[in-house]
Formats: C-alpha cells, sequence, structure tokens
C-alpha cells in the first residue's frame, strides 16, 4: 500500500476532495440509469452502490480523521447501511494508507525534539497498522516489545469543518432534521476532540485498565508515559490475531463461548459498576490471543454515563417495566423520546415504536442465559429496522428523538451485539459480571 507524504488539513482542501467524490457519485448515476435498461434492478443497484462506496471510501481514506472516522461508524451499521457500503467502510477500521517514515519523524521531533530511532533501540519505519485517527508502529526499548500509536497531523484541527461536511449526508441517511439535532451532532464532535487528546486516552487507559484487571480472561497493555505525549502513545505489544481475522477461521464452540462471556462480562462492568464504557467496539480494537484470551488495545473513545440517563435506560430493560404502560411512557419523556409539544399520532408512534425496538433489544437482559449464534434475533433486528425505514409517516414527522447520550450507548450495544454474533457466542451468563463486583468489593 502506497504511503502518503501529505494529508490535506485546509478547509477548501479537504472540501475539494470530497466535492470530487461527489462528482463521482454523479457519474456513477448516470451508469446507474444505463443500466437499469440493460439490467434488473436489483443488480444496476448492487453496482451503484459499490461504486459509490468505493469513490467515497477512497475519498475518505486520504483525508483521515473525523471524516474517515464517520465511515468507520457507519461500517458498524449493518442493518441499514448497504452491504457494499459496509465491507468498503470497514476498511477504515484498520486498512488506510500510511504516513511516510518522513512525517512520522516530523512528528517524533515536534514532541520529542528527537528522532524515533534515537528514543527507542528499535523502531519500525513503516507502520503495522493504519486507521483513521493514527496509526502504529513496532518498537523496542531494553528487549520490551511496543507499539507506537501516532496521530496523524491536523487531525484536530479539522474536526469541525470535517463534520460540517458530512453533516447534510447524516443528515439525509438518517432523516434526521436540523432543528433540535444541535446536541446530537455536538455530542460526536465532543467525542471526536476526546479521541484525539492522547493524554486523556492515556489517563483513561490506564484508569479503565487497572479496574478491570480482575476479569477473568482479559488482557490489558501496560503503558509507557515517559514515550507518550499529545500525540503519540507507547504501550506494550500484544501479540494475538485482530478479532476479524481470528472470527474467519473455525475454533472449538468451547473457545468462542468463552471469549464472548469475557467479552459481555468486559462490557457489563464497566456500564453498571464504572458507569463508563469503551464506545467503540469494532473488531480493530480487540486482539485474541493463543490461550483464547481478549486484549483490548484502544481506549480512544470513552462515554461516561451520567446516572440521570443510566437509571431510566436500565430501567426499561426489565421486562415488566415495558409492560407497565404508565411507568414506560415517564421514562419515555426522561429519556426524551417523546416530548410535551407531540402530537397526540406522534406520541402514539413514537411509543408504539420504541416499545416494540426495545422488547427486541432488551431480550438478553430478561432472560439467564443468551444465545447470541441465534440467526432469527439477529434477523428481527434487521427486518425492524428495514420495516420502520420505510414508513412514509416517518417522513412528515420530527424524528430528533432521545438524549444526546444514546449516540453512544446505541453504537456500543449495536457493536457489541454484533461481535458477539460473530463469534457466535452461545449459553453466555447475562449477569456473570455480578460476580467480579462482590469479588472486587
Amino acid at each position: 500500500m502506497k504511503t502518503l507524504n501529505k494529508i490535506p488539513t485546509g478547509k477548501i482542501e479537504r472540501a475539494s476532495n470530497l466535492l470530487k467524490a461527489g462528482a463521482k457519485v454523479g457519474v456513477n448515476y448516470i451508469k446507474y440509469y444505463g443500466n437499469k435498461i440493460t439490467k434488473d434492478e436489483e443488480e444496476a443497484k448492487k453496482i451503484l452502490n459499490e461504486d459509490n462506496a468505493a469513490d467515497i471510501y477512497d475519498s475518505l481514506k486520504e483525508l483521515k480523521g473525523s471524516a474517515l472516522k464517520v465511515a468507520q461508524m457507519l461500517s458498524m451499521e449493518k442493518n441499514i447501511m448497504p452491504q457494499a457500503y459496509v465491507e468498503k467502510f470497514s476498511l477504515s477500521q484498520f486498512s488506510v494508507p500510511p504516513l511516510s517514515g518522513a512525517l512520522v519523524k516530523k512528528t517524533f521531533r515536534k514532541y520529542f525534539g528527537k528522532n524515533p530511532e534515537d528514543i527507542f533501540d528499535e523502531f519500525s519505519p513503516e507502520s503495522v497498522n493504519a486507521a483513521s485517527i493514527g496509526q502504529v508502529h513496532k518498537a523496542k526499548k531494553n528487549g520490551q516489545e511496543l507499539a507506537v500509536k501516532i496521530q496523524y497531523p491536523g487531525v484536530q484541527e479539522s474536526i469541525s469543518s470535517d463534520l460540517k461536511l458530512v453533516k447534510p449526508i447524516a443528515m439525509k441517511m438518517f432523516n434526521i432534521r436540523k432543528e433540535g439535532s444541535e446536541s446530537y451532532f455536538k455530542e460526536v464532535e465532543d467525542k471526536l476532540y476526546e479521541e484525539t487528546n492522547y493524554d486523556l486516552e492515556l489517563s483513561r487507559s490506564e484508569q479503565i485498565a487497572e479496574e478491570c484487571a480482575h476479569l477473568e480472561n482479559i488482557k490489558f497493555p501496560k503503558y509507557y508515559p515517559e514515550f507518550s505525549c499529545e500525540k503519540i502513545i507507547t504501550m506494550d505489544w500484544l501479540h494475538g490475531k485482530h478479532f476479524s481475522e481470528f472470527i474467519k477461521t473455525k475454533h472449538p464452540q468451547k473457545t468462542l463461548n468463552k471469549i464472548g462471556q469475557t467479552l459481555w462480562d468486559f462490557y457489563m462492568y464497566q456500564m453498571h459498576v464504572l458507569k463508563q464504557v469503551h464506545a467503540d467496539p469494532h473488531p480493530g480494537n480487540f486482539l485474541i490471543s493463543e490461550k483464547g484470551e481478549l486484549m483490548v488495545i484502544d481506549f480512544g473513545c470513552v462515554k461516561e454515563i451520567p446516572s440521570d440517563f443510566y437509571e431510566p435506560y436500565f430501567e426499561l430493560a426489565k421486562v415488566e417495566n415495558l409492560m407497565n404502560q404508565a411507568f414506560f411512557e415517564q421514562k419515555l419523556y426522561e429519556l426524551e423520546i417523546l416530548k410535551a409539544e407531540d402530537s397526540s399520532e406522534e406520541k402514539v408512534f413514537f411509543s408504539k415504536l420504541f416499545h416494540e425496538m426495545l422488547e427486541l433489544f432488551t431480550r438478553p437482559f430478561n432472560q439467564e442465559f443468551f444465545d447470541f449464534s441465534d440467526e432469527s434475533f439477529f434477523q428481527e433486528i434487521a427486518d425492524l429496522g428495514q420495516r420502520y425505514a420505510k414508513l412514509s409517516d416517518l417522513k412528515n414527522m420530527n424524528t430528533n428523538r432521545g438524549s444526546r447520550h444514546f449516540i453512544y450507548l446505541n453504537r456500543t450495544f449495536f457493536g457489541l451485539y454484533n461481535m458477539m454474533h460473530d463469534l457466535r457466542a452461545e449459553g453466555i451468563e447475562i449477569n456473570h459480571f455480578k460476580k467480579f463486583m462482590v469479588e472486587n468489593a
């Protein structure tokens, strides 16, 4: 893969890059209308989606930063995005053009006053993993293998302008109205700024690793503040397969179940005990060791859960509360799903929609054990999303629903459920994490 000697950082330069992609998309639609004459609708649409996904991704991967991060987030939305986009955008998790060695050295000289080879005993000039915000290099110091994550230049400075560029696309894709949408985009912007603050990531990584160290079958790297700064993080190099590579090969069901239970316990412990959670559960952030241990290698995105959101959110995970109409409605107002200005039609529509959604998504929480290999459960999720996406009623209603905290909590659960399903984990004990609460008390 070619290396990048320069990343566009100016507003005009980055906007120009996206406009070029837009022009290519326009050409793809012309081809689509021609293909409809000679091919059936389904095949023509498939070609259109593949061409558009490739052209948009090719543009975003040159920009890197928050524009590419949005693609990464969308790649997790398997139930609402065409498969061509999911497949192409998922490459942003760990397969994008890396920075050249010259740019890497420039970053080190800026923050440490030295080249990387003057700090470490060994330093690989080629990156081993390039993603949306930074890339990883392998190094050695005093015999210890290290992973050195380096942030791309200009990423933090371009967040605000990048979001303005992708905002119209997101609003159209998810039927978001301008009025009342500011808090949602502000939440995304704030989280992206946090992800580019490597000092914050370092402190959160050390804190969560320490507080979750007693969980079974999980490993975290040791971090090295003396070799870290606001744009560079150095940690132990962990040996294992990326989650996405691991699930491509056959493994004993017992191993898959063990990893699935570990992953589930890790997330439940964070949510219910720490009240903050690793909110970026995609395969690029996890490794699996030869012993079947889950290894967490990136804490760039962490969502703190305020109590005034946590309580009603998880109260609606209990089936008895879903069945209590008055209680259910009260919690919908607390979570900003229903609004005082809603018409009677909107109130009935969204109450029904969220009741159906919550009954489905919280089903695992109302069972002692759950089978995440159950295809019918995930097909129900896909069908529900498709059914409501096609409803004409939605086009005439204000669909900006729910507290801003939903964005990253829902993203976390979507990512977690998808990873559990990819593992085909069976017999997962839902409240197993409580064992660690007692032991750690």
